[in-house]
């Protein structure tokens, strides 16, 4: 079987959203968000909260058997705190899954005693419910320094002790879950992490979707025009762009309609950032044994056979890179390599092709439609140094790590105090909140109007800064003919839409009624 400790890694699949080819056949490590910020839950702002999604699209009626974790990988969220494009600090988390009494809920039908075909066989509304005849549990792993050598040490119960934790059952629907809120946040517990004197918190389950995003109109040639269509978001006046698309929730295919799993935690500020400056970043994997073979015998405890070191197929730093940034040959390799060796995808960040997509689609119709001649809607300035800057190195003034190592990760200043719910601006930095995107990532930051707006160029013209209009030197405002341009896939997220407190996603949408939600 699988060892417990990396031996080694190399190439193999993908991640995100099902954006490259080889995580479509993985779909439980298929890591799809990493959320990294200061907690703004009042009261825990000397906190940091990292949120992992994994397994994107969950239909919320999607039983009998829902969405459990893969046993046999490893889910990992890790830190590097000096600049060194290495993580410093690991946390890894492993799942194991149980049958009550080895055969899960069993019914006498006749002479006869079975087991059932569900995994629950009634009401469920706390941990260990007998009406339950599966669990799910898992362990958190800290390894200080390297992921595969490093120190190991166990995250324990703050209440009680111990060392594992469980999972509630995904939200099956109403007349399983009387209040499905109440009962998940019961799985939400304190933690002691090694070496760290202050209490952290842990949560692990199903969650509603919170990446606002048009998938299907994206990726069908940009079927719609991406430029805001109101004067301002929401304003309802048709002044913008002749023909725009308006911000509607109706125009997001996963917010609202889908779920996904969260690892959720959160760990003090003091005991991440080292003697670095403050700033840390931060990447999600997710990896498997090198071999696996299909047992033709197979048993609920063993249905493949698994061995060897394990293997990396997932990962995901900032959002919307794989999906939108690295070329189709190299996406399975992005998602198997080490931001330490990004080098080798620097190409695709110096000169991009999506903002080369855009100008090819929309070229002809924009200066049509306005009457210009505006030779190229795409930045002209390469190596594009602000998408270097944003993706790869920090931002200097903002969120650059001490030592300087060009790498693709989420990267957060710790000593930007956390902007409240209430005041979150969605474009983020861009909005003039220092607190959100590209400074880690909040659920609420619209990061694919951030995405698309840096991509066409908008750090070439100054970004407001505590209200103050700020150059940031990465390149001209000839360089980016419609840097200053609204551009939006219409559909719109707020911190406002999800709850203020850890997990900070709302509870998933229930499986019953699906009218709910359709």
């Amino acid at each position: 079987m699988a060892t417990t400790a990396f031996a080694g890694a190399s190439p193999s699949f993908a991640s995100s959203h099902r954006e490259a080819p080889g995580i479509t056949k993985l779909p439980k490590t298929d890591s799809t968000d990493l959320y990294m910020f200061r907690s703004y839950e009042p009261g825990r702002d000397k906190f940091v909260t990292f949120i992992a999604n994994y397994q994107p699209l969950q239909d919320p009626g999607g039983g009998p058997n829902y969405f459990t974790m893969d046993p046999d990988a490893v889910y990992e969220i890790h830190v590097d705190n000096v600049g060194d494009a290495q993580e410093h600090l690991t946390y890894q988390f492993k799942f194991s899954n149980a049958l009550k009494g080895n055969t899960g809920v069993t019914l006498k039908v006749g002479d006869k005693t079975n087991p059932i075909a569900l995994r629950h066989v009634g009401p469920v509304s706390q941990d260990g419910d007998a009406n339950l005849g599966e669990t799910e549990s898992y362990t958190v792993t800290l390894i200080t320094g390297d992921r595969h050598t490093g120190t190991r040490a166990a995250v324990t119960n703050a209440k009680g002790g111990g060392t594992t934790f469980t999972k509630p059952l995904d939200n099956a629907g109403v007349k399983t879950f009387k209040d499905y809120n109440a009962y998940a946040n019961q799985f939400i517990y304190d933690v002691n992490i090694p070496s760290c004197p202050t209490p952290g918190r842990v949560f692990v389950g199903q969650r509603a979707e919170a990446f606002a995003v048009n998938l299907g109109s994206i990726f069908d040639l940009v079927n719609i025009i991406p430029i805001e269509g109101d004067s301002a978001p929401g304003a309802g006046d048709g002044k913008g762009f002749p023909g725009g698309i308006t911000q509607n929730r109706a125009n997001d295919e996963l917010v609202g309609k889908k779920n996904v799993t969260s690892i959720a935690l959160e760990v003090p500020i003091e005991c991440l950032t080292g003697q670095g400056n403050g700033v840390i970043g931060a990447w999600q994997t997710a990896s498997l044994p090198q071999a696996r073979l299909v047992d033709p015998n197979p048993t609920y405890a063993q249905p493949t056979l698994s061995g060897g070191a394990y293997t990396q197929v997932s990962r995901l730093g900032m959002p919307l890179v794989n999906e939108l940034i690295i070329g189709v040959p190299d996406k399975d390799n992005f998602n198997a390599s080490d931001p330490k060796n990004d080098g080798q995808f620097l190409n695709y960040v110096t000169n991009p092709t999506f903002p080369a997509i855009l100008n090819t689609l929309f070229k002809a119709p924009v200066n049509a439609t306005l009457g210009t001649n505006i030779p190229d809607l795409a930045p002209t300035n390469f190596p594009r140094n602000d998408l270097v800057a944003t993706f790869l190195m920090g931002i200097k003034t903002l969120n650059q790590l001490k030592t300087v190592t060009p790498s693709e990760m989420m990267r957060l200043n710790t000593g930007v105090f956390p902007t409240p719910q209430a005041a979150q601006k969605n474009l983020g930095v861009a909005g003039d909140d220092l607190a959100g995107y590209p400074n880690g990532r909040r659920p609420g930051d619209d990061t694919v109007d951030i995405t698309l707006r840096v991509a066409m160029g908008a750090l070439c013209y100054p970004v407001p800064i505590n209200g103050k209009p700020t150059d940031l030197n990465l390149c001209k405002p000839s360089d980016a003919a419609t840097g200053t341009v609204p551009y939006t896939d219409g559909a719109p997220i707020s911190a406002r839409d999800m709850q203020a407190s850890f997990p900070y996603l709302n509870a998933p949408l229930s499986g019953s009624p699906l009218s709910a939600h359709r």
